[in-house]
């Protein structure tokens, strides 16, 4: 099954009658709530959807800073889009795919065999003349069914991942290295990480072709001959980065608890400096 679409395919199964369920989800750190851009102009349909809201939970600060919905509530968000089953659904953003990931990576977890993310986003659509509307949408209810989810990785896994496999950091390296931590309480790494910023799959917002990933990937270790698994700061970006996994034909886990549940868990260790083992202070 395809991963990306382009614009103009998407418009090219608009014109055909097989309308895609699109969901708009916009987000980022700067600026959370992507609904005020949603309302000013969207794709004609898409609905918008709350990352913080409806792709992720309220928990305690040791559940890191975007625990994983539950089940029940990611199925009633979910209806409340629209989606039904067997649909086709787009996700995008205007943020180089990194929100749309992590609605790309929920869905499929949960059982929705067709998910395709926008290629360059909101950006591309526009850049290419695509139709905008604006205003809300309010789509009938859905019925698709979501199963719980059973992939990614724990924070003991993640502690000891890097023992049989490879753990990519996929945050900024200052924020790897430790010089600087502007979200979470303690800097630096997860002992045994290397670094390989989601950045590095990017072109011009887009993701880059598959041998370019593979190569990327190849330069940290994570060629897939052993388990590779991903963190970022709250398990959104690392989202993006198994996206770029899956189109190298790469398995990726995530430890979608990530840095900010790391660095609020006592007792771990984290690493600063460039090197995968730098020193080490508690958590």
């Amino acid at each position: 099954m395809a991963v990306l679409i382009s614009p103009a395919q998407v418009t090219a199964l608009r014109a055909s009658g097989d309308h895609p369920r699109l969901l708009d989800v916009r987000w980022r750190l700067d600026r959370p709530e992507g609904r005020p851009d949603y309302l000013e102009g969207h794709i004609p349909g898409a609905v918008y959807v709350d990352l913080d809201r409806e792709l992720s939970r309220r928990g305690e600060p040791a559940e890191g800073r975007h625990p994983l919905p539950r089940r029940d509530d990611l199925e009633d968000a979910a209806r409340r889009w629209g989606l039904r089953e067997g649909d086709t659904v787009v996700v995008y953003d205007d943020v180089a795919s990194v929100a749309a990931a992590r609605a790309w990576w929920l869905l499929t977890r949960s059982g929705v065999a067709d998910v395709r993310v926008l290629d360059g986003g909101w950006r591309a659509w526009v850049a290419g003349g695509g139709a905008v509307e604006t205003g809300d949408v309010q789509p009938p209810r859905g019925d698709v069914v979501l199963a719980e989810i059973t992939e990614g990785i724990t924070i003991d896994q993640a502690e000891r991942w890097s023992a049989t496999g490879v753990l990519l950091d996929v945050r900024a390296p200052e924020r790897y290295r430790g010089e600087v931590e502007p979200m979470d309480p303690v800097a630096g790494h997860i002992p045994g990480a290397v670094n390989l910023p989601t950045t590095t799959h990017l072109a011009d917002g887009r993701l880059r072709p598959p041998a370019e990933l593979r190569a990327a990937f190849a330069s940290v270790g994570a060629d897939g001959s052993i388990p590779v698994a991903a963190y970022c700061g709250s398990g959104v970006t690392a989202a993006h980065t198994v996206l770029a996994g899956e189109l190298a034909g790469i398995e990726i886990a995530l430890y979608a608890g990530s840095w900010s549940q790391w660095a609020n868990t006592p007792g771990r260790f984290a690493a600063g400096g460039p090197s995968p083992d730098g020193p080490l202070s508690r958590v």
